[in-house]
């Protein structure tokens, strides 16, 4: 793969598709939501949320190393009643059609350790704009609410379950199978298993040096 792309405010913000994405979108890999529902969606999300307030957004996979948006704090985080799970399917961004790869999303129970984002209230409007459009793109995500435990405080923040109605949501994937395309699935914007290893070195640095990812990676690494 010697294409490489990336995922950054420029390209969020340019009204059309990024060559990557308009390729999926015309081979039909991808069905983009329609901009109109999703200004209505993150608008409905948003409206509980004082608008004179900063905004939290809870990473826990690539948000927190790369989110393309203007971040006024970063803030490690613990999350309880949802986990991080390689559950999505990529066609496009980390796999191809004939060797998919592998992303995260939360699903229900247990907990999940990442990195708080936090977005200027003066920001808010422009900010999420953009992060609809890279999380919520095609429907594989829903948003949510979460309870932020930053050490001294928890604070609500917004974040992105899997949608478990979505065509490439993978349910319960075995490990062999997570490892196997994660060790050699390679897309647009690069090898799949470089999500893991970023994931895996954020939560190194905020002290989770141990549990499913790390174990996870280490499978990855021997089928490479």
């Amino acid at each position: 793969m010697t294409d490489r792309f990336a995922i950054t405010r420029e390209v969020l913000m340019d009204e059309r598709f990024s060559p990557p994405m308009q390729e999926a979108v015309d081979q039909g890999l991808v069905t983009p939501t329609p901009e109109d529902e999703r200004e209505r969606n993150r608008l409905d999300h948003l409206a509980v949320h004082p608008r004179s307030e900063d905004l939290y957004v809870f990473g826990f996979g690539s948000l927190m190393w790369n989110p393309a948006f203007e971040v006024a704090g970063w803030h490690p985080a613990h999350v309880r009643g949802w986990h991080r799970r390689f559950n999505l399917w990529t066609h496009t961004g980390r796999g191809t059609a004939d060797f998919p790869g592998l992303t995260l999303g939360l699903e229900p129970g247990g907990s999940a350790r990442g990195m708080a984002l936090r977005i200027r209230a003066s920001e808010i409007e422009s900010e999420t704009r953009l992060l609809w459009r890279r999380e919520m793109f095609a429907g594989a995500y829903r948003p949510i609410w979460v309870g932020a435990d930053l050490g001294d405080r928890t604070v609500p923040a917004t974040s992105f379950a899997i949608n478990r109605a979505y065509k490439r949501y993978g349910h319960a994937i075995p490990l062999a199978v997570q490892a196997r395309h994660i060790a050699l699935a390679e897309g647009p914007l690069g090898p799949c298993i470089d999500y893991l290893e970023n994931t895996v070195r954020i939560l190194d640095a905020i002290g989770q040096t141990t549990g499913a990812m790390h174990a996870l990676l280490a499978a990855a690494r021997r089928l490479r």
